[in-house]
């Protein structure tokens, strides 16, 4: 067998089995083989994370670039840097808010087109089911989409319209045929009206109850249940909605849920008056909720961890008045994911070999790239990250690579630093500092 091009080794390297000294060999930019630490070729290059952690890179699915038509919110060339710099190798980019939405073909191509040669990470892309594009779906999947994406209540822009249940049963029936995974935004309407000041959050937070996020999971159990279409509740905010997805788990019905660190991390009651920041759709509930939902994602009931950047404007968020009824409903998180995430594991005796079950090999199992990211195993991308868990430092959102600086998560103090980070072998960031020039590439369906 060749000399590899390079050796990335540590001592504390995570691998599907646990973590341990190893040597990862690189040939070519995918991992060759991973042999004992000691194991290096003559006269190979060496790259030694010592005592940091060396963990797959993270793969986001569930981000939202808004490239083309609405890069003034974010755009690729932020965001992709901000997830180089978070440790976030692969994300996989939302079918809205982008001007087309990929609910066609003309749509998916133009966002690949718009990311051409100006991504720092690996970057999918994922379709869109709405109300009368079923005949799009056979199509965007054979094009190279990795998943599909619906609403059930009102997206937010007029570009992309929620489905209702007679919408839904006959994409989910072409979904199940093509085997691809529908991804949901689960409330389902009506909401109640919610008295109050606007400016408080226990108004936004009544407006948007568990029990319509409950509603819409139970109609979604159902639903994969008859069609067979694999079905994943993305952003799962009601601890109460892990009722349905235990029964379907139990019944064998092809269901999963994902949840976001903002979920995990903050809670309602120390939310302030006109923190707009805060806003997203599902809200960030109450702190018994919470550690119900870090005790069913160490139950495995809950999959996986992704951050559901949404950003937008100030002026969106409506920083001014402290709107929260009126403001854009999204958190700022892309680069940050992991620190917070790793802070609140550790906290509960969780391990870092959890995290990247957590954030890297299960969101790549959801779209298909289980054998080529979020994985430290011969045959994968060598997407690697170096980082320190015990490093401690506190979020200057200005410092940021998001293109808006407003995230809820400024002055929080986090554990976790990524010092470096590999695409398919090649270091790209390193010690705050961007290394090249952008290589990402648009991962297709049969990039698997």
């Amino acid at each position: 067998m060749s000399a590899p091009d390079l050796v990335i080794r540590g001592r504390r390297v995570v691998l599907p089995d646990g973590v341990r000294p190893a040597s990862v060999h690189v040939t070519k930019g995918r991992i060759s083989s991973v042999e004992r630490y000691e194991d290096v070729p003559p006269g190979c290059s060496i790259d030694d994370a010592g005592d940091l952690v060396l963990m797959p890179g993270i793969v986001d699915t569930h981000v939202h670039v808004n490239d083309p038509g609405r890069a003034d919110w974010e755009g690729f060339d932020t965001a992709t840097r901000a997830a180089a710099a978070g440790g976030v190798t692969t994300l996989m980019d939302m079918p809205l808010n982008s001007i087309p939405p990929t609910t066609t073909m003309a749509g998916l191509l133009a966002k690949a087109a718009s990311a051409e040669n100006r991504v720092w990470v690996d970057v999918g892309l994922c379709g869109g089911v709405v109300p009368g594009n079923v005949s799009e779906l056979r199509g965007l999947f054979q094009a190279g989409a990795l998943a599909f994406k619906c609403f059930l209540a009102e997206s937010g822009v007029d570009e992309f319209p929620h489905v209702t249940e007679p919408d839904l049963e006959p994409a989910m029936r072409v979904l199940a045929d093509i085997g691809a995974p529908l991804l949901v935004h689960a409330e389902l309407p009506p909401f109640p009206d919610a008295p109050g000041m606007s400016r408080h959050y226990a108004t936004y937070l009544a407006s948007r109850p568990r029990t319509r996020e409950d509603a819409a999971v139970e109609l979604l159990t159902r639903l994969s249940a008859s069609t067979g279409a694999r079905t994943h509740v993305v952003h799962l905010s009601s601890a109460d909605a892990l009722t349905f997805v235990r029964r379907a788990r139990e019944a064998g019905t092809p269901f999963s849920a994902e949840t976001c660190p903002h979920y995990l991390h903050f809670t309602s009651e120390n939310i302030a008056d006109g923190a707009t920041a805060f806003k997203c759709a599902p809200p960030i509930r109450e702190a018994e909720n919470r550690e119900r939902l870090w005790a069913a994602l160490g139950e495995g009931l809950i999959d996986q961890i992704v951050t559901d950047h949404s950003p937008s404007s100030p002026t969106l968020k409506c920083v001014g008045s402290g709107d929260f009824m009126a403001a854009w409903g999204g958190i700022s998180s892309l680069q940050l994911g992991l620190p917070v995430i790793w802070s609140e594991a550790r906290a509960r005796g969780k391990r870092v070999e959890d995290v990247a079950q957590w954030m890297c090999a299960a969101p790549a199992r959801l779209v298909g790239l289980e054998r080529v990211k979020g994985t430290v195993a011969p045959g994968a991308d060598a997407d690697l990250i170096f980082w320190d868990p015990e490093a401690v430092f506190r979020v200057d959102a200005h410092a940021l690579e998001h293109r808006h600086k407003l995230t809820p998560y400024d002055g929080q103090a986090l554990y976790g630093v990524v010092r470096s980070t590999y695409l398919r072998g090649t270091k790209i960031f390193e010690h705050g500092n961007f290394v090249g020039a952008p290589r990402g590439r648009w991962l297709k369906r049969g990039d698997r």
